[in-house]
């Protein structure tokens, strides 16, 4: 075990907490517990807002799982990687200020309550909250084990040690501070994302001896590796063009990034967060996919590929600046998790528990039930975590895709298209859901249907979908 190295992250970790401790002092003010706990009391400012959507898409996938996979496949993955670039924009663009004033007209705290809010429906609530839980939970367990790999190979603990000190961590500071503590955190971990992937980078150049010696090392190598298509050839232009609705249009449609468009303060925070979140999510994507291939002539034969920046940082920098390095990915896994534990919690809470089950239930008691909720669901995905994937990043994208299939077109056309109604939204969710979660169990025997991305198809049959059970359903134009 290295104190060196080990010294930075448990630093690192206490100024956490301290944000956690603080943000609760805050909590229950003028806006009230729910406002608060689940959305900040909607009063994020542009660089936060920013820091916060980077941070939250930024997670154990862009930092453990894409770099790994990059140092497998090739340059093809970081071409497929960077269509993320434009994802804050995207959402903010496309959500914008309507979805924002919307939710406020609705005093929706969740993106459930917006959509019950939008189609006055009880059944496209308990779908919505049904389609969080399911993905969130592959989702929360992918971040969960990439955050348990990082300190397994920093500290030299057994995988299941590492996991549990990792949910400890979490737990403590999300279960305590709500929103607010994830926000306020997010926007330190974006910082510490950019500065250690920067440090990493320069590291990793020159251990390898300069990007010309590199490059010539990978083309003696694998001449595959340089190439759009990858190491073996699979990355087709179908399959990368498709990718792109995955990881970048479709990103509208995560409950995660959406939730974010409804917790800022005013018109010029949102456009701050725009041209800031895209800057910085460019330079974060390109740069530590780009540490993930360059570490292939510096340190090869890495198995796990999840360990590939862990192991690179440790060998191309002194112990203590490794540690400071590392910090990243621990926030990005740390701050995926938060808002992913937060948005599960609200879905049983606020949209469950308040709507269905009491909704006279006092302030007290929503705090004593949301705490335990949130503190049993980071319980739950420990034991589901216990038995990790080889490639977490194929578990980040199984939850991304059904999440986009599930709720891409209520959210839009529900909020720029004044036919769409309750029946469009419950048809578009179950055929989104039912056909991705079909697709990919046929894709992983048989090879990708059509050569593209499993998403490709349940978004565009959850579409049509939406259109006729709109339009054949009690056609109806809804008032905003």
């Amino acid at each position: 075990m290295n104190i060196q190295v080990i010294i930075p992250l448990i630093i690192f970790l206490l100024a956490i907490f301290a944000v956690g401790f603080i943000a609760s002092k805050q909590m229950g003010g003028k806006t009230g517990f729910l406002q608060e706990y689940f959305l900040g009391g909607r009063e994020l400012g542009g660089f936060v807002l920013a820091m916060t959507m980077v941070a939250t898409y930024g997670s154990a996938s862009s930092f453990l799982g894409g770099p790994g996979t990059a140092y497998t496949v090739g340059f093809g993955w970081i071409l497929l990687a960077m269509s993320q670039v434009v994802t804050g924009y995207f959402v903010l663009l496309i959500l914008g200020k309507k979805f924002a004033i919307l939710a406020r007209k609705y005093n929706a705290i969740t993106m459930i309550d917006f959509l019950k809010a939008r189609y006055n429906s009880s059944a496209v609530a308990i779908l919505s909250a049904l389609a969080i839980i399911i993905f969130l939970f592959s989702a929360m367990t992918a971040q969960w084990v990439g955050g348990a790999r990082l300190i397994e190979s920093l500290t030299g603990l057994q995988y299941t040690s590492a996991l549990f000190i990792f949910a400890i961590s979490v737990l403590v500071y999300v279960t305590i501070g709500g929103f607010r503590a994830v926000a306020l955190t997010d926007a330190v971990q974006g910082a510490i994302m950019v500065i250690g992937t920067l440090i990493l980078l320069i590291g990793v150049i020159i251990a390898g001896g300069g990007v010309p010696a590199i490059m010539q090392d990978l083309l003696n190598e694998n001449p595959r590796l340089v190439t759009p298509y990858g190491a073996d050839g699979s990355l087709t232009p179908a399959y990368i063009s498709s990718f792109w609705i995955l990881v970048g249009v479709g990103v509208v449609g995560l409950p995660q990034m959406a939730v974010r468009a409804m917790s800022y303060k005013s018109s010029r925070a949102m456009h701050r967060a725009l041209v800031i979140g895209t800057i910085v999510t460019g330079f974060i994507m390109l740069n530590m996919h780009l540490i993930g291939i360059f570490a292939r002539p510096v340190l090869p034969g890495i198995d796990v590929g999840d360990k590939v920046i862990p192991l690179i940082a440790l060998e191309v920098l002194p112990p203590w600046l490794a540690g400071v390095v590392l910090a990243a990915p621990m926030a990005a896994i740390m701050s995926t998790v938060d808002s992913l534990l937060l948005l599960v919690s609200s879905a049983i809470v606020k949209d469950v528990y308040i709507n269905f089950i009491k909704p006279e239930a006092t302030e007290k008691r929503i705090k004593q039930i949301s705490i335990g909720v949130t503190a049993l669901l980071g319980t739950i995905v420990f034991l589901l975590a216990l038995q990790p994937p080889d490639l977490l990043i194929f578990l980040n994208l199984f939850a991304f895709g059904g999440l986009e299939a599930a709720f891409i077109w209520p959210i839009v056309l529900g909020l720029y298209w004044k036919y769409g109604n309750k029946y469009g939204a419950i048809l578009s969710m179950i055929t989104g859901i039912a056909s991705y979660i079909a697709i990919h169990f046929y894709n992983t025997t048989n090879g990708n249907l059509f050569g593209v991305h499993t998403v490709t198809l349940p978004i565009l049959l959850s579409l049509i979908a939406y259109i006729i059970g709109s339009l054949a359903i009690q056609r109806k134009a809804f008032r905003f």
